[in-house]
């Protein structure tokens, strides 16, 4: 019998509903890293993972992890996990499913007498949502040797240092200059969508191919601040119509290239701010936010160049100056292992279901892990495509059937090697 037998819906749900009971009063789903809130909620985690029989640690990087021995622990580990902290107002789901279903999976191969040769890790990974600190991904970077030496001098708004936070949470930030491990041979992660594709296909399981590259500009067109109803059209150096203009720009040729086939391409201008911001001034100055998710990194580059170029155009055009065009933060696109995404893919077909390749546009752990091992990750379906937000909702039907496919997959791992 598959082991994704053993997956019990009823103990899945009930873990779900009961960490999701611990939030901040009257915030529905909310435990921001290094909170209280989020204390207490790791504290519930780590007593659920002792009661399936996992010896319970954190690393140096303020990860709780659960470890299942395997009978060959010369072999390496196999690992799954995700987050527990939220964003505010809108962490149901996001982060804390794929915590639960890794455990799942471990109670499930202890239910089934299953056991595995590698060691077997289920982690959940500190701060993976943008902290107070500026920094999102900080227990996954910590473990792959990417949390700098400069990012663990970020202070958060009631002025803890991000160093003395990790050890606060358990962790050594003082060890954190290299990669932690070095045993890692395989990584899952299970995750919502956060997206519309597959319910909308009527897909059961996504098969994550790539996670995008993430590159933000930050951008500043300078006019002259005017009186808007006595300075002539044709005489103004107005910030906000080059501004309007890169908007325009940015989605038009996003839509472009993501039409063109050249993979995953999202671009959003999610800040737009204009000075001094009175209806009865000509605005002296424009700032714009660029977020641009792109799966391939050569056309991450040109987009950005053809975004530069439509600045300067822009600015010549409406008399403005642009006085800014930097990358505010740059990372490029992670693959996933392709052996590692055609055993999540047999592992669903095996169990009936239905998959459809795709690329995360949302950033994960996994592509900090990634740097580590081989990393694979599978998403299911969430309603309305809602994510963050207090809607979020994944039909127990879908989480289960994530579980199972995670749980058949881990076990098809472990017969590798």
């Amino acid at each position: 019998m598959s082991v994704a037998a053993y997956i019990r819906p009823d103990r899945l749900q009930a873990d779900l509903d009961a960490l999701t009971a611990i939030t901040d009063p009257g915030r529905p789903h909310t435990r921001r890293s290094f909170s209280p809130h989020f204390l207490e909620g790791r504290a519930w985690l780590a007593d659920r993972f002792r009661q399936a029989g996992l010896t319970t640690r954190i690393d140096d990087a303020g990860n709780l992890i659960g470890r299942r021995p395997g009978t060959m622990p010369d072999l390496g580990t196999l690992m799954s996990g995700s987050h527990s902290d939220t964003v505010p107002d809108g962490g149901r789901f996001d982060g804390i499913l794929g915590v639960l279903a890794a455990l799942e999976a471990a109670r499930a191969f202890a239910d089934a007498g299953l056991a595995l040769r590698h060691d077997l890790d289920i982690v959940d990974f500190l701060a993976e949502e943008p902290s107070d600190f500026g920094l999102s991904c900080i227990g996954s970077r910590g473990m792959a040797g990417a949390l700098s030496a400069e990012h663990r001098t970020l202070r958060a708004p009631w002025d803890e240092g991000l160093a003395d936070a990790i050890t606060r949470m358990g962790g050594a930030p003082d060890r954190l200059d290299t990669p932690r491990r070095t045993d890692i041979r395989a990584f899952f992660e299970l995750h919502i969508e956060q997206g519309i594709v597959l319910e909308q296909a009527g897909i059961q399981i996504g098969v994550v191919d790539a996670i995008a590259g993430v590159t933000r500009l930050d951008i500043t067109f300078t006019g002259r601040a005017d009186h808007a109803g006595t300075t002539p059209m044709d005489l103004r150096q107005d910030a906000a119509v080059p501004a309007a203009a890169i908007v325009t720009f940015v989605h038009d040729q996003a839509s472009t290239l993501a039409r063109s086939g050249a993979g995953h391409v999202t671009a959003t201008c999610g800040v737009l701010a204009l000075s001094p911001g009175a209806s009865n001034v000509v605005p002296r100055a424009a700032r714009l936010v660029v977020d641009i998710r792109v799966s391939n990194r050569p056309v991450a580059e040109a987009l950005v160049a053809s975004i530069r170029s439509a600045c300067i155009e822009a600015a010549a055009a409406s008399r403005t100056t642009l006085a800014r065009f930097t990358i505010q933060s740059d990372t490029h696109p992670t693959p996933c292992d392709p052996a590692l995404a055609a055993l999540v893919e047999d592992a669903a077909h095996a169990q009936g279901f239905s998959t459809r390749h795709m690329v995360s546009g949302a950033g994960h752990d996994a592509a900090f892990v990634a740097r580590l091992a081989p990393t694979a990750m599978l998403f299911v379906p969430c309603r309305d495509g809602r994510s963050h937000d207090p809607d979020e909702w994944c039909a127990p039907e879908d989480a289960t059937r994530g579980t199972m496919v995670l749980a058949e997959a881990l076990a098809m791992r472990d017969r590798i090697d």
